[in-house]
């Protein structure tokens, strides 16, 4: 009897194995979860998750605890600015860091750090130094903020400038999008748990579940292996900053991409801050309400994320550009909507449109970036959030004048068209791959 004949044989002969075979046969062929096969990017998921999930609950329990201390718009502003400042100024140091520094001592160190903030607020809460009863105590959340933002500035460069050092330069895509379809989970889960926490239990036990959220997170980067290090011959650390513009600047691919995303930020991100002034007083439907608005925004972002994991790297400028338009379209839904059911569905693809230029704008970047300025040319486009909170600021100021949908809807305009324009006169960002 022939090899060949025992094989078949065996394979009428077990079925089940054969139904095995074919299992694995087809998840080999599966795109959309290719990066989990490394052993680094599970722990830096993981670790990853513990960040995204205080993130979620902070952006939730801390913009709506300042507009109850205050009701002031422009207050809650002021909290958007001062996170701002120091994330413009930190991040271009967190990207030379990132490129001369083993990248998981700076993200553990960072994440650490966020710890000790939440459970210094939640420590607050608790005394009730930060309260009501206490005027002028919402200053404490302004420092907090402050401080946020300049951990955030030394810490995302280097969470960002990792993933190409960790799985392979075809997966990069892949790997972005799951870090956002993870990211985009916990933006559904936590802004709703947050909200409930708030009416159940107070803001006091957000700040420290934030607390153990941070640190198990820290626990898994510490686990995370050392990468490559690429050293950067320049004379100090401002000559290396200089040296990342330069960079840019000469890389019109890259310019033109950087460009794109940060002002798709500016123009959109800033309804994150503002919705508490919607779920109060547009829309009144409280903490809880404010916790679904944000959740549902993650659905249409967990979608497209899945979809971006299974994509091919092709069409990613177009695919880019069209993500502008439709979150700038939902955007001016939103802000004009005075329907509770009308809020939530322009919400999912305002969602949609943002995970998915986060997601092709990483990943456009990381794809054409030099290794050795990886680290410098993510500091920058890590300065969305910085610019997005000086953005918010505006938009806060506005809002007190003329209302919040006014100066939300204003910027959703502004965001449609950007997009138009983009595909109308700048080929080089369509054509991308």
């Amino acid at each position: 009897m022939t090899k060949e004949t025992i094989k078949d044989q065996d394979k009428s002969n077990n079925p089940e194995k054969t139904k095995t075979v074919r299992e694995k046969t087809a998840l080999g062929r599966m795109r959309t979860f290719n990066s989990f096969r490394s052993a680094a990017f599970r722990l830096y998921f993981a670790g990853s998750a513990g960040q995204w999930s205080a993130m979620n609950m902070d952006m939730v329990a801390r913009s709506l605890l300042i507009y109850r201390l205050t009701g002031s718009a422009t207050i809650l502003g002021v909290m958007a600015l001062v996170n701002a400042i120091p994330w413009l100024f930190i991040s271009p140091l967190g990207g030379v860091l990132a490129d001369r520094v083993q990248k998981k001592y700076i993200m553990f160190a960072s994440q650490t750090a966020s710890a000790i903030i939440s459970l210094a607020l939640a420590l607050m809460l608790t005394t009730g130094y930060v309260s009501p009863e206490r005027a002028g105590s919402w200053w404490v959340l302004v420092v907090a903020s402050l401080l946020q933002g300049g951990v955030m500035g030394l810490m995302l460069p280097s969470r960002q400038a990792v993933v190409a050092e960790i799985v392979s330069e075809g997966h990069i895509m892949n790997a972005v999008a799951l870090n956002n379809l993870g990211m985009n989970t916990l933006r559904f889960i936590a802004p709703a748990l947050t909200g409930f926490i708030i009416d159940h239990f107070g803001f006091a036990a957000v700040f420290y579940t934030m607390t153990g959220l941070s640190l198990t997170g820290a626990i898994f980067i510490a686990f995370l292996p050392l990468t490559s290090r690429i050293s950067v011959r320049t004379s100090g650390t401002l000559g290396s900053i200089k040296e990342g513009f330069r960079y840019i600047v000469h890389k019109p691919t890259i310019m033109v991409t950087l460009v794109f995303s940060l002002l798709a930020i500016v123009l959109s991100m800033p309804y994150m801050t503002l919705a508490p002034i919607f779920t109060e007083d547009i829309l009144k439907v409280g903490a809880t309400g404010l916790g679904i608005l944000m959740s549902v925004s993650g659905i249409g972002a967990m979608l497209v994320s899945l979809v971006l994991a299974s994509l091919p790297n092709r069409k990613r400028g177009v695919m880019l550009i069209a993500s502008g338009l439709v979150s700038g379209l939902a955007l001016v839904v939103f802000s004009f909507s005075h329907s509770w059911s009308l809020s939530l569905v322009s919400i999912v693809f305002v969602g949609l449109g943002q995970a998915a230029w986060l997601t092709l704008g990483n990943t456009l970047l990381q794809s054409y970036t030099e290794p050795a300025y990886l680290g410098r040319v993510m500091s920058i486009y890590m300065m969305q959030f910085g610019l997005q909170n000086l953005a918010t600021f505006m938009a806060a100021l506005l809002a007190e004048a003329a209302g919040a949908p006014a100066a939300l809807g204003s910027l959703a305009i502004a965001l449609v068209l950007l997009s138009v324009l983009t595909v109308v006169f700048i080929p080089r960002l369509r054509r991308l791959e």
